[in-house]
């Protein structure tokens, strides 16, 4: 994968995720989607640009290359396997989960993750197991949260 900061990653995930339910991309809804400034979104996305991994005409569209189709669907697949695991294995509330997968899917290790990617393939291939577990952690999360507040 490019070299990326963890912002640059953020603009091309974003323009992914914007291009999904939308034909076209333009800068002011990538700075609103990532509550950014314009200038901001024109700096990040004439790097990219340098990159090869953007092309923007000016006043008009962006769109991903190739390769930063393939980078940032791969941030975005990352994005959604760490945030499941969150959400439904660890019983993080939504919004925390979304925040922390965000952070977490720069500074993952590829062998971290793809014990992540696998425990989800895992629980999902049994289904009885998975919602037994579930049930299990989350009466175990809430005795520890009585005997945390009694201390």
């Amino acid at each position: 994968m490019e070299n990326l900061s963890d912002s640059l990653e953020d603009y091309l995930e974003a323009i992914y995720i914007i291009n999904i339910d939308r034909i076209v991309v333009r800068v002011k809804e990538l700075a609103q989607f990532l509550s950014v400034k314009t200038p901001s979104v024109v700096d990040a996305i004439s790097k990219l640009e340098k990159k090869g991994l953007v092309s923007h005409e000016k006043y008009g569209y962006l769109s991903l290359s190739a390769e930063g189709s393939k980078i940032a669907k791969g941030i975005y697949k990352k994005h959604e396997y760490i945030y499941k695991f969150l959400n439904e294995v660890l019983n993080v509330d939504e919004e925390s989960a979304e925040k922390d997968a965000c952070g977490i899917e720069h500074h993952i290790s590829k062998s971290t993750l793809e014990k992540i990617i696998k425990f989800m393939g895992f629980v999902e291939k049994n289904p009885s197991a998975y919602m037994e577990f579930i049930h299990s952690f989350k009466q175990y999360l809430e005795k520890e949260n009585i005997s945390i507040q009694k201390k």
